[in-house]
Parts: structure tokens; sequence; C-alpha cells
């Protein structure tokens, strides 16, 4: 059975930065697409970036500059690296499979002002 767990949130200062890692279990990530969202209290879910299978990377607006996504296939982990926080990316961050619309259990990420 294939589960995606997120790790690395936390409470953080305006202008840190934190990095989460997405870890898969009986699948191999770099054969697929995988996607990081986020959700913000009483808002709906929203992209947040994309990594391809050939290590290309597509990026929200709101967080070009900032963040970056990486794969490290040797630890079967995607990563997303936060710089330069604000409080409105304060939300809990999940990994994502589009191929099937798996998702992982999702990581706390706060950002105080």
């Amino acid at each position: 059975q294939v589960e995606l767990v997120e790790s690395g949130g936390g409470l953080v200062r305006a202008g840190g930065s934190l990095r989460l890692s997405c870890s898969a279990s009986g699948e191999i990530i770099s054969f697929n697409i995988m996607d990081w969202y986020r959700q913000a209290p009483g808002k709906q879910r929203e992209f947040v970036a994309r990594v391809f299978t050939d290590g290309t990377t597509t990026y929200a607006d709101f967080v070009k500059g900032r963040f970056t996504i990486s794969r490290d296939n040797a630890k079967n982990t995607m990563y997303l690296q936060m710089n330069r926080l604000k409080p409105e990316d304060t939300a809990v961050y999940y990994c994502r499979r589009p191929r099937d619309g798996l998702w992982g259990q999702g990581t706390q990420v706060t950002v105080s002002s």
C-alpha cells in the first residue's frame, strides 16, 4: 500500500525558513509527477509547486523566488524548501501524487509576524 508522509512543519518567525519532506513508501517517487499543496484556515486547498519526472518544476506565483521543490531519488523523498516565509504562508502543507489523487496527512506550518 502506497503512503505519503509529510514532515518538517513547525513554528517560525516571518523571514525564516523551513524545509518540508514528503517520503513515499511502496512507490518510487521519481517515477511520478509530485505536488505540494497547502490549505490555510477557512480557505480552499491550493496548489503550491510541482516537480515533473524529468526534474523540471513549476510554482504558484505567490511562492516563486521563495520556495523550491526538489526530489532526492536515493531517499525516495520530495522536499519543499521555504525561505522568506510570511504570515500568509501559514497553512497545512500536503504532498500529492496527481496520477491518482493520493494525499499525505499534512504538516502544519505556522509563521508568526
